[in-house]
């Protein structure tokens, strides 16, 4: 199966760390989710080589409570990451989280690599122009640094000990202020674009799109090769779902397979991604779609570039391209920072 290849790529699997206060919270936010594997709790952003937790609640090893995600960024996009992130902490508060108070409780994000850095910078400033938060978001970007897994008992904490932590949860303060800053949304993507990615009533589907955009999206049809509309295109910018306008793709990704539809090595937003085997044709192929709206987008082979060594073959008729000139305008702010 095609799933299995990409959660079996071990050299594509990367990591993320956060650091929101008491690392029970944050790893518990990240269970469950489809492209991540190991969550591990512990302790980074000090001098002091492999510390207790006795030592890191003094304060005085320069250590922050923290999480290590390890995910497959063909499942899960690292702004997904970030969203989860920033949905579970106060961004504005330096002195802590709730009622962890301390400097090994403040939060940060250590970014592994430039275009980590690039993406959180870039998140948080989006954040702070949506103005949710009272005061200015005091969050930390900095680089990796040595991260010591934590004593076991802190490890899966909450599936471990599921009544004392939400017990905690609750009497920290925690979740009444989750609460009242994300009752009315369910994501930071609703947020930005004021309206989620749903898939219209058939009706509205049907005025809406061109004969050949109807037949491709609805009816797994496919366009004719190198006659349409973004084979050819090289202007910067991301695709998204003609129908639900979720992202999907991104120039950055694009390349020239010769084939005549567009080709991309990795999708955008994998979380926006579903395959499904297609054995049409007299042969086996995995198809790719949309997540929230269903459409019919093409297929994906295994013969693409180096990088991901996957191909995925996109019809033009399923996709919209958003120029970097729109994405703020349009309500996709949050993938700006792959441009400069």
């Amino acid at each position: 199966m095609y799933i299995d290849i990409i959660d079996n790529r071990d050299d594509i699997t990367k990591k993320a760390v956060f650091a929101g206060g008491c690392f029970w919270c944050i790893s518990a936010a990240f269970n469950n989710l489809q492209g991540v594997g190991r969550i591990i709790s512990g302790y980074t952003g000090g001098m002091q080589p492999d510390p207790s937790y006795k030592q890191v609640c003094t304060g005085t090893t320069g250590h922050y409570e923290a999480v290590m995600i390890e995910y497959n960024p063909l499942r899960i996009s690292y702004v997904k990451l970030l969203e989860i992130f920033f949905s579970q902490i106060d961004p504005t508060d330096d002195g802590g989280q709730f009622a962890d108070r301390g400097s090994q409780y403040k939060t940060a994000v250590f970014t592994t690599d430039p275009e980590q850095k690039k993406a959180t910078v870039n998140y948080i400033n989006v954040l702070q122009k949506l103005e949710l938060y009272d005061s200015t978001i005091v969050t930390q970007v900095m680089e990796e640094m040595p991260f010591y897994p934590a004593e076991e008992y802190h490890q899966d904490y909450a599936q471990k000990n599921t009544y004392d932590y939400e017990a905690y949860a609750k009497a920290s303060g925690r979740k009444a202020y989750i609460h009242s800053i994300w009752s009315k949304t369910e994501s930071i993507d609703e947020l930005i674009r004021k309206k989620k990615y749903e898939k219209p009533d058939d009706e509205v589907i049907k005025k809406m799109l061109t004969p050949l955009q109807l037949g491709v999206t609805q009816g797994s049809g496919t366009e004719k090769p190198f006659d349409n509309m973004y084979n050819n295109l090289k202007d910067k910018g991301i695709y998204v779902d003609i129908v639900s306008m979720e992202p999907l793709f991104s120039s950055t990704d694009k390349y020239d397979s010769g084939s005549g539809w567009p080709s991309f090595k990795k999708p955008l937003a994998p979380e926006n991604i579903i395959y499904k085997e297609d054995r049409s044709l007299f042969q086996t192929r995995i198809e790719v779609r949309s997540r929230h709206a269903g459409s019919h987008l093409g297929h994906v082979f295994s013969d693409g570039p180096d990088e991901t060594g996957l191909r995925y073959c996109m019809n033009s008729s399923s996709l919209k391209f958003i120029p970097v000139s729109e994405l703020d305008g349009a309500g996709y702010p949050q993938y700006s920072y792959l441009f400069f």
